[in-house]
């Protein structure tokens, strides 16, 4: 292939991408104008509607009964972990509600790090991304964030839950070690799964950090939900007028 030949089919490429990427940027125009919103104004309620879902939804949890006090979102111990829970009754005080008090606790106090990830991701937000969520389901834009936030959620709330879980709870045994001794135990007993089913994880911190992102995108989602089919929720000029037009 020439130099020639080669620099034209270049400048071909080029001219189709840029086309491309115009009549794109056009029919985001045309997206905008029919909807009756600048995409400034889509862009900017969209922000707005993020921040505000994910900061009440923080909040709400970050406090003492966050997670403990609501039935939507408290955590139990693993469903996998019910062979033991008639082991783990016999031994002395109320071991099993000690654990899941514990556990939620530790959800409660790694709430706070969700913040900064979603504020990061809201950031992110393109004139694409805008319009698919405004003509997604009620839902969308928490989809959105769950895809964009889940694995640097996990590995911000995981640390904090571990610590939580290590401090002493009963009988100067932490809810982490109890646990992981208990499915330990009957993991033997089974004769590695002989006998009966094995339990594959004993990993407390693992399971409590997974159902608290299940249990914030939820309260992200409520919100989400909230914003998009009740006006009183609407707390900005712009909120609304994004919204509204959505009614």
């Amino acid at each position: 292939m020439t130099i020639s030949t080669l620099h034209r089919k270049i400048v071909l490429s080029a001219t189709i991408v840029g086309t491309l990427f115009l009549a794109s940027c056009e029919e985001l125009g045309f997206l905008a104008e029919e909807v009756g919103l600048t995409e400034e104004e889509v862009i900017g309620g969209l922000r707005q509607a993020l921040v505000h879902g994910t900061d009440t939804a923080v909040t709400n949890l970050n406090i003492s009964d966050g997670y403990y006090g609501d039935e939507l979102v408290k955590i139990l111990l693993p469903e996998e972990a019910l062979p033991v829970y008639d082991i783990i009754d016999r031994l002395p005080g109320n071991v099993i509600e000690d654990n899941i008090l514990a556990i939620n606790r530790a959800a409660e106090d790694a709430a706070t790090e969700a913040s900064p990830i979603f504020v990061d991701a809201i950031k992110e937000l393109t004139i694409t991304d805008g319009f698919d969520i405004l003509n997604g389901d009620d839902t969308a834009a928490t989809s959105y964030l769950r895809g964009k936030t889940y694995q640097k959620l996990f590995d911000a709330f995981k640390p904090k839950i571990e610590t939580s879980l290590a401090k002493p709870l009963v009988l100067g045994i932490s809810a982490e070690s109890m646990y992981s001794e208990l499915i330990g135990l009957y993991n033997t007993a089974s004769l590695n799964g002989l006998l009966f089913d094995k339990i594959n994880s004993n990993s407390l911190s693992d399971h409590t950090t997974n159902r608290a992102l299940k249990g914030l995108f939820l309260k992200v989602g409520a919100e989400e939900t909230l914003i998009r089919e009740d006006p009183t929720h609407r707390v900005t000029a712009i909120l609304e007028k994004v919204f509204a037009e959505q009614d």
